[in-house]
């Protein structure tokens, strides 16, 4: 959610300039996301192009997106200050804040953000954070979401350039804004190529390809906003063949966790079975187009994650949508009521949405843990409200219950049974 983390940087300073706010309304910027995928999807329907959308992969791009919006309520801050100390003790030049500085501010920005962006693709440890991104085989406005925590604050630290460099972080906050926003739309399909403007921006034709999996598509069209920096730098590739989008090595999972996590622990096999320090070095710092591609199947049998996915529609879609929109209403509450919450409330806040994240990936893999996460989920909640209300010794009574509930009605077989299934029998272990 580009659009998202923008927002809510630029909310912080204004937090600094007036001290006094009741609530940050652009909170709303979060279901804003939603209302736009939402209406391309109806834009796509209507064009017969309903296929642009997937269910398993929109759901699994929204999990991803709400899981960073989320920590990054919790570090986002730090990003404006973190400018603002740069700038102060370290800025090379004075530059003035004339308006044809942000001409050059905007320059500057999509030219770290190519580099940035590149060497994201080219060093293993950074492409660990980027490789979330890519993993739709779905290119749509949904896609725009799957942004890591970790990579936020690698992008962050490469824009502390800017302030080093000294421009004035007000000015950085703005820039960086209205350089997110433009991004978030170049995630789709239904727009065609734009004639001459192929030549000066990045499109979501140009885009596309950046997401494609095709060998001519490789490793191309990094830029952001501007076209030109990767035609200086040897990396455009315009639109030629209908992409295939995704991995070239799809992962065959959609959970939340696997999905954040594995190619760290690709690095971790590779380090492992490395000989030598150069050996080691590469496992870490090298390219990931020489990746050992043996490894993640290893991987995928360790972990289970090695099944292949129901092909028929989920009967739980109601049940996962409710989740989600459960999911996003407490974002956007925690968003806009954040410096007025506890620390308890930020924690169970936090706990409750991640453990539902992973809740809906075990729901579409149809994993039959799923059903004990499930109750796991419930004791946190009896224990966040015990605790509210000071009696959390009580905790014991709710836990009884749901073993007493389990041995007389057997929930987890009923669970099973109206909960947990697909239109067909294929079922998961």
């Amino acid at each position: 959610m580009y659009l998202v983390e923008y927002i809510y940087v630029c909310s912080v300073k204004l937090k600094n300039i007036k001290t006094v706010m009741t609530v940050n309304y652009l909170a709303f910027a979060i279901p804003a996301f939603f209302i736009f995928v939402f209406i391309e999807f109806k834009i796509a329907q209507h064009q017969k192009r309903a296929k642009v959308f997937k269910y398993e992969s929109t759901v699994a791009n929204f999990s991803v997106g709400i899981a960073e919006r989320l920590l990054n309520l919790f570090i986002a801050a730090s990003f404006y200050q973190v400018y603002q100390w740069v700038y102060a003790n370290y800025a090379l030049f004075n530059i003035s804040t004339a308006w044809y500085v942000w001409i050059l501010l905007l320059l500057s920005t999509d030219l770290v953000w190519y580099w940035y962006h590149r060497l994201g693709h080219e060093i293993n440890f950074l492409w660990a954070a980027h490789i979330v991104h890519h993993q739709s085989e779905e290119f749509n406005l949904s896609a725009a979401a799957r942004i890591t925590t970790i990579q936020a604050v690698f992008r962050n630290v490469f824009w502390c350039i800017l302030p080093l460099i000294g421009f004035h972080p007000n000015m950085i906050i703005a820039i960086l804004l209205a350089h997110g926003a433009y991004s978030f739309f170049t995630h789709t399909q239904l727009i065609g190529k734009i004639g001459w403007l192929e030549n000066v921006l990045i499109t979501p034709s140009l885009h596309g390809v950046h997401h494609a999996s095709d060998e001519k598509y490789l490793d191309k069209n990094y830029g952001d906003v501007f076209v030109f920096w990767d035609k200086l730098f040897g990396t455009f590739q315009a639109e030629e063949e209908a992409p295939k989008y995704g991995l070239t090595h799809p992962i065959k999972s959609y959970s939340f966790l696997w999905q954040h996590f594995h190619y760290y622990l690709e690095i971790g096999e590779a380090y492992r079975r490395a000989s030598g320090f150069k050996a080691k070095w590469n496992a870490v710092f090298g390219s990931p187009a020489l990746m050992d591609q043996n490894i993640r199947p290893v991987l995928e049998k360790r972990y289970f994650q090695d099944k292949i996915a129901p092909a028929s529609k989920p009967t739980f879609k109601i049940y996962l949508n409710l989740q989600l929109l459960l999911v996003v209403g407490l974002l956007t509450f925690a968003t806009m009521y954040y410096q007025f919450l506890t620390g308890v409330n930020k924690a169970a806040i936090l706990s409750f949405i991640l453990i539902t994240l992973v809740n809906i990936g075990a729901l579409l893999e149809q994993r039959r843990w799923i059903y004990y996460l499930e109750c796991f989920r419930l004791i946190v909640l009896f224990a966040f409200f015990f605790y509210q209300f000071n009696i959390l010794e009580l905790l014991i009574f709710p836990v009884v219950g749901l073993i007493i509930l389990e041995r007389v009605f057997s929930l987890n077989k009923l669970y099973k049974k109206y909960v947990f299934k697909y239109e067909s029998n294929q079922i998961n272990t």
